[in-house]
């Protein structure tokens, strides 16, 4: 099958055996039924135009290739199995609460592993340490960003990417066709559903570990530094996985979250669609972040993780002061802020102030959202954390 035509499993399944160079094993653990549900809603819910077709299949592709990868290397390379992940870091919370810029700037410590853009889209082989900095699948990855720039003018304004900036795990869960990145890039309410009701999370970060292993084989680092707003449906399983864990947990008022997730949503979907309700996307999202926000916090009073620590962190905080911030989370996680740490983190603050890729406007009413009501539906997670309405732009 070649990228564009109708969506298919099998024909998903026989391109990626041809591009993995024959590779068949996709390993233990749901894979095929979850790629099944997706293409399914892809097909009846997602209103796709060609492009889009084109880019569902591709990000399709993408993930099955990367899984055939990761289990094929682990057979290759014993010495993946053996690797232990001691302490990670997890920046979680809901979208649009600053944990993109605070993961890239905890990534600026040398004693930091964070996850790169290009190794997450090209991980086999295992990055090696010695030629990180210029391994050949940074500019195979670089390649491909004046393609999205083209089709998402504007999007660094909300979420600036690069193949050495730090991704986030919501795209390393595409590996375990688990993931709420799907329903952010199309609209695929039924495959969504799944994964807020039915999918085994548990099996998600099993997957996930290997691929913190597969990552770190041949170069690791004193810590991980990992995050995404997406472990909050799983959060008992991330925890159950990662006892040792210590948890970045991010808060904003829910209106300014909202409305500014829905503008990101909105802006994705019409790459790939000629159908796109901001309304609707809206009212879809806060529904659903809702309910996994209350989700965490239930994990969270469960008491049932001993050993992780918890740090609570909140975007006016932080907005007012980067750094300070990030060392009030390493004072709570007892992490050493050594002066390399600190010079290349403040660097980082000072070459990437607020609107350097341009600002990102949005307002409630674009997309129907009413403030008080937001309010009111959050109002539980708003009382439990203390926050205050944020004045409008």
């Amino acid at each position: 099958m070649t990228s564009g035509e109708s969506l298919d499993v099998e024909g998903v399944l026989e391109e990626a055996r041809v591009r993995s160079g024959g590779l068949e094993d996709l390993g233990p653990g749901p894979f095929v039924e979850p790629l099944g549900r997706l293409i399914d809603s892809l097909r009846g819910d997602a209103h796709l135009n060609d492009v889009g077709r084109l880019i569902s299949n591709e990000r399709m592709l993408l993930h099955t290739v990367n899984r055939l990868a990761y289990v094929n290397d682990r057979k290759r390379f014993p010495e993946i199995a053996e690797q232990r992940i001691v302490k990670p870091v997890f920046i979680v919370g809901m979208p649009r609460t600053g944990t993109t810029i605070l993961h890239d700037i905890c990534a600026q410590d040398p004693a930091s592993r964070a996850p790169m853009t290009w190794e997450v889209m090209f991980p086999s082989p295992p990055p090696e340490t010695d030629s990180f900095e210029r391994d050949p699948r940074i500019d195979r990855c670089a390649a491909l960003m004046p393609q999205r720039d083209a089709q998402l003018p504007g999007f660094d304004a909300i979420h600036p990417m690069g193949p050495q900036l730090s991704q986030e795990c919501v795209v390393l869960m595409g590996e375990a066709m688990c993931t709420p990145l799907f329903h952010n890039q199309f609209r695929v309410p039924t495959y969504q559903d799944w994964v807020d009701d039915e999918a085994d999370w548990a099996d998600v970060y099993a997957v996930h570990e290997q691929q913190l292993q597969h990552l770190q084989a041949r170069h690791r680092g004193d810590r991980w530094v990992l995050k995404t707003g997406a472990h909050l449906w799983g959060l008992e399983h991330m925890l159950a996985t990662y006892p040792d864990a210590r948890v970045v947990f991010t808060h904003r008022d829910p209106v300014k979250s909202m409305t500014s997730y829905a503008s990101l949503t909105s802006i994705v979907r019409r790459v790939g669609s000629d159908d796109v309700d901001p309304v609707e996307i809206a009212g879809d999202w806060t529904r659903r972040l809702r309910k996994v926000l209350m989700h965490g916090i239930d994990v969270r009073r469960s008491n049932a993780y001993p050993d992780a620590v918890f740090y609570d962190m909140y975007f006016q905080d932080f907005i007012t002061d980067q750094f300070r911030e990030v060392e009030k989370i390493y004072d709570a996680f007892g992490l050493p802020m050594t002066n390399a740490a600190a010079d290349a983190m403040r660097a980082f603050i000072d070459d990437n102030p607020p609107g350097k890729h341009g600002i990102h406007r949005y307002a409630p009413e674009e997309f129907g959202v009413v403030p008080d009501r937001v309010r009111a539906e959050f109002a539980a997670y708003i009382d439990h954390f203390g926050l205050v309405p944020e004045a409008a732009q």
